[in-house]
């Protein structure tokens, strides 16, 4: 890719990451400045389109590019989502554990490629909606953000396996019905949730489908004892976890139920999600 054909917005969201993205844009610029490439950086106030620019690079978090992707839901340039949030698990699954210049690296040397989305009722989400436990856990968005991503996640999950009761759920897919109660009902484009989670550890970003993971209850010593299993994505043989995969579920439950959608709380008590085929363009290494 040629530096004099580029003409890149960055667009940076200044509370992510208490601080990070900010960092992380810092240091990009002068990655940027030393090779010529042009670019427009927008932090406090985000242009109503990107006209006239070639890509879209974005800072933050997961829940950053949440809001990107609602906001410009038809955008078609080459997007590229550095890791200046909390979690960082959709930057993580596109470009590994690399530092800021390998990434820029990996993202100069790589041919735009479409990404899948999905859509849970109205609102489109790129790494996964969790309902039900994980949006029980995000209610404790303060400690997230105090402690950090994967420690202060970690660390509400422990609080919430103590107290959380589970509910009942009827989940539709494909002329199927199931109804049941379960601890997890997880939906992901991606693989990793909370900051470090392997929760859907087979789910790609390019198939067309969405991976609905789901576990029946488990009493309180066997959460803990499990959990580690499921922090490293060592779970999907247990007796207690159904996989399956499809384009579109319907999954409701007889109450209203937090649920996380990229990091960010949402409430309903029906969850539509469908997946849309090559929504987006990323930058990344297949």
């Amino acid at each position: 890719m040629e530096n004099d054909v580029l003409k890149i917005a960055l667009v940076v969201n200044p509370k992510a990451g208490k601080g990070k993205s900010l960092r992380v844009l810092q240091q990009l610029t002068f990655l940027l400045e030393h090779r010529n490439i042009h670019f427009i950086s927008f932090i406090d106030e985000w242009p109503p389109h990107f006209k006239g620019f070639t890509d879209v690079w974005i800072i933050g978090g997961d829940g950053t590019l949440n809001y990107f992707i609602n906001h410009y839901p038809d955008i078609r340039l080459p997007l590229v989502i550095f890791k200046g949030g909390t979690g960082n698990d959709f930057a993580w699954k596109l470009y590994g554990n690399c530092n800021l210049k390998e990434q820029l690296e990996m993202v100069l040397s790589s041919a735009p490629q479409p990404v899948d989305a999905a859509q849970c009722n109205e609102l489109l989400f790129i790494n996964g909606v969790g309902l039900g436990f994980d949006g029980t856990v995000l209610k404790a968005m303060k400690t997230i953000r105090l402690i950090g991503g994967h420690i202060g996640y970690y660390l509400l999950v422990l609080k919430t396996i103590l107290s959380f009761k589970e509910s009942s759920f009827v989940i539709q897919s494909h002329g199927k019905k199931e109804e049941q109660k379960f601890l997890l009902v997880m939906i992901n484009n991606s693989s990793r949730t909370g900051g470090g989670f392997h929760v859907s550890p087979k789910a790609t970003v390019n198939d067309g489908l969405l991976d609905l993971i789901t576990a029946t209850p488990l009493t309180i010593l066997q959460r803990f004892f499990y959990l580690p299993k499921i922090q490293k994505g060592n779970h999907m043989q247990l007796p207690f976890i159904h996989h399956v995969t499809g384009e579109e579920f319907i999954i409701s439950s007889d109450k209203e139920l937090p649920a996380q959608l990229d990091g960010e709380l949402i409430n309903a008590s029906t969850f539509h999600l469908k997946v849309l085929k090559q929504k987006f363009l990323f930058r990344y290494p297949l």
